[in-house]
């Protein structure tokens, strides 16, 4: 029985995203010609543009993918599950080609059109959201603006990664993340919820919860 065409379609469209990942975390999008993910993907060019109208079009729906790249810890939201986001988003930098291609081209945007800040727009509402249960839970500060310091978390996050990708290649990540919440969490996070927080999981940086001693 021949495979149904929708499907047929949603996996060759799959297919020239993870192509497309591919080669932009090797070469930047500059160096991501058409042809080189057209032939990463084995399509034809007929099929490359009846998906994608332009190598832009292309980079930009890489680039949006990053919230369904990813997969998330489970867990009760609030401060813990933000935490462990933030462990879970470093192990998928470092293993999830899409994801990375598309935080990648969140820095290099400006080479492939207008600047778009939809990405980390939307992982401040994530964060945001877990703020927002972690207050309900009576885990942070009085008078704590949540949108403002979701953003900023955003914020210290993204240059986080860029610097540990500039010096390791992501390798030191989850070091560096323990000592940026190291910083922020006294700022944000009550004396009682700090001393029942850990540091990565059993999923994600088991070493850095161990060198920590398991709390922050």
């Amino acid at each position: 029985m021949s495979e149904p065409k929708q499907e047929r379609a949603l996996r060759t469209r799959k297919a020239i995203l993870v192509a497309a990942a591919e080669v932009i975390d090797e070469s930047g999008y500059s160096g991501a010609s058409i042809s080189k993910i057209m032939n990463r993907a084995g399509v034809t060019q007929g099929g490359m543009y009846f998906h994608f109208k332009s190598k832009e079009a292309l980079a930009q729906a890489v680039m949006t993918s990053q919230q369904q790249a990813v997969s998330l810890p489970d867990g009760p939201d609030g401060l813990q599950r933000l935490v462990d986001m933030s462990f879970q988003i470093a192990a998928e930098l470092r293993t999830n080609v899409l994801f990375r291609a598309g935080v990648r081209l969140a820095v290099e945007q400006g080479e492939f059109g207008p600047n778009d800040d939809t990405a980390y727009r939307e992982w401040a509402e994530r964060f945001h959201g877990q703020l927002v249960a972690a207050e309900g839970r009576g885990e942070l500060l009085p008078d704590l603006d949540l949108w403002e310091f979701a953003n900023v978390l955003v914020s210290a996050y993204t240059g986080t990664q860029l610097y540990s990708n500039a010096s390791s290649g992501r390798a030191d990540l989850p070091e560096r993340l323990v000592s940026m919440w190291r910083y922020l969490l006294p700022a944000v996070a009550t004396p009682q919820a700090r001393a029942e927080l850990t540091f990565g999981s059993q999923s994600t940086a088991p070493s850095v919860g161990r060198a920590a001693g398991g709390r922050c």
